[in-house]
């Protein structure tokens, strides 16, 4: 069960953010403050309590908050993006994490390594690790050297096609798997009972468990639907502002 979830408001620099989607249309800043609002509103109906942080202007993707750090009931790792534009931005919510965590459990992915949140997906004890763009192999051996340090294990798995780990996966719990895409068929998830997203709706894919809860993405109804075949309550919430900007819903908090 999750106690505590940290979110950053999204700042004006959002418009300029970084996206594979500009079809998409450019973000409109005042709907996805709204959005976030309700996005906070949510966690906060799962029993979270929520620590909003201010709008940080300097970077546009800032309130993308999971890529910059991996919060686990045993430590907490600081990241290291491998976007240029977001190298620097872990170094801006450490002094939050320092409240949750003492300074002996603090720990952080240093270059050559490279490590974004959206990489990592936690199943229990255990963390699959996605190898992409933003995430090296050494970032990924850093990070399970450090996971086995702390009582925790991971393994490592190959992506060819989308930008993060949880872009087409989310864990439900209760050895549940929101798959979409290149993961359907892999191996290293073969053992799960897996809801399958098709590829037309794959965006759903990106949904969040938070205490018995699923959260996922307004507008998919085919998923909210399977979902709540599985016996799991459903809160839909709108993130259309940020999809423009390849952020999902997974991507707007850190969850402990």
């Amino acid at each position: 069960m999750f106690k505590y979830a940290i979110v950053k408001k999204p700042g004006k620099s959002l418009v300029s953010g970084i996206t594979s989607s500009p079809e998409l249309g450019v973000v409109n800043y005042e709907l996805a403050l709204l959005q976030h609002s309700a996005y906070v509103n949510a966690l906060e109906q799962c029993g979270v309590k929520v620590t909003v942080l201010e709008p940080d202007e300097e970077f546009p993707d800032s309130c993308f908050i999971e890529d910059t750090a991996v919060l686990t009931k045993n430590c907490a790792i600081i990241t290291n993006p491998g976007a240029a534009s977001r190298n620097k931005e872990p170094l801006k919510i450490t002094s939050t994490i320092e409240k949750f965590y003492t300074e002996d459990s603090i720990e952080y992915i240093s270059s050559p390594g490279t490590l974004e949140g959206g990489d990592v997906m936690m199943v229990g004890n255990h963390f699959y690790v996605g190898l992409s763009a933003r995430t090296n192999k050494e970032g990924a051996d850093q990070f399970i050297k450090i996971l086995n340090r702390f009582g925790h294990t991971g393994s490592i798995v190959e992506l060819k096609e989308v930008l993060h780990l949880k872009t087409g996966l989310s864990y439900l719990e209760n050895n549940v798997l929101l798959t979409a895409g290149e993961f359907v068929e892999k191996s290293d998830f073969k053992k799960y009972d897996k809801i399958i997203i098709p590829e037309s709706i794959d965006y759903s894919a990106n949904s969040i468990w938070v205490n018995e809860t699923i959260i996922v993405p307004k507008g998919y109804e085919h998923t909210k639907e399977m979902i709540e075949k599985k016996g799991y309550k459903v809160i839909e919430v709108d993130v259309s502002e940020f999809r423009k900007l390849d952020g999902g819903l997974s991507c707007l908090s850190l969850r402990f």
